[in-house]
């Protein structure tokens, strides 16, 4: 069951990905949590993210900005691993406060807590119109880099931020999605480089297989996505993905998952 779930929100969630720049990483993160611990799911979402970025790279290779690659890219790099540092420092603080309801024990942890508000600032941007229509002017775009790549180190949630400083760059759509995939892999590679020692001292306990499929899924997903890229807008879904996320982030900080 936890493959079938798991595959069906990458399949969705990186076709999503392609239209609105993001997606994947934030509706990943939740599906693998629900059946591992959360520094173990951040750190598998950022595999699957990566392979994805460098599949989409691989579609639409010609197309990328360098110009504006290297302008968002740079500080994104930096960034990313300061997040990632951040994660990691997170994951060994002991618990805020416990709680016990319906005869059960629920513990507040920092990281829960801290990814649980990120998620419901990422749905409220879906959901309320004068944050989803956000955009900012080209000059800005080394803080949307610095920003982006904080957040994904931090939570595996960068799509959003990028969408929306890359938004008045001047790109075609395909140039668009390009770039924003290369700057993706960009923080991938960079918060993996502080993963690394947590994916090696478990490498061995993980479910390959599950990593294997998700990856297969989103591949699926990409290339059915580039097929529409030129056709298709996925508004509705978004606005689901955004009320997901929102019960998913309550979960979180109560400690009820």
């Amino acid at each position: 069951m936890d493959i079938v779930i798991i595959c069906v929100v990458a399949l969705l969630a990186s076709v999503l990905t392609f239209f609105s720049g993001f997606g994947l990483g934030t509706l990943l993160l939740p599906a693998f949590a629900l059946f591992m611990p959360l520094e173990h799911a951040i750190a598998m979402t950022a595999v699957v993210h990566l392979l994805n970025g460098l599949f989409k790279l691989a579609l639409l290779r010609r197309h990328i900005d360098v110009r504006v690659l290297l302008r968002f890219g740079l500080p994104a790099l930096l960034a990313a691993v300061l997040g990632a540092w951040l994660l990691s420092a997170l994951g060994t603080l002991p618990a805020l406060h416990a709680y016990t309801a319906f005869g059960h024990r629920f513990e507040i942890l920092p990281l829960k807590l801290v990814i649980g508000v990120l998620l419901l600032l990422f749905a409220m941007i879906e959901l309320v119109p004068k944050l989803r229509d956000l955009e900012f002017d080209a000059r800005w775009q080394p803080l949307g880099g610095a920003l982006s790549g904080f957040f994904g180190g931090l939570a595996g949630m960068q799509g959003a931020l990028r969408s929306a400083f890359l938004a008045r760059s001047g790109l075609d759509k395909q140039a668009f999605v390009a770039t924003g995939a290369a700057i993706a892999c960009v923080i991938d590679v960079s918060r993996l480089a502080v993963y690394a020692g947590t994916l090696l001292a478990v490498f061995g306990t993980l479910d390959h297989r599950l990593l294997a499929c998700a990856a297969l899924a989103a591949f699926a997903g990409a290339w059915l996505g580039n097929r529409l890229l030129h056709k298709t807008t996925l508004r509705g879904l978004q606005r689901v993905v955004a009320a997901m996320l929102f019960a998913f982030a309550i979960g979180l900080i109560l400690g009820l998952l």
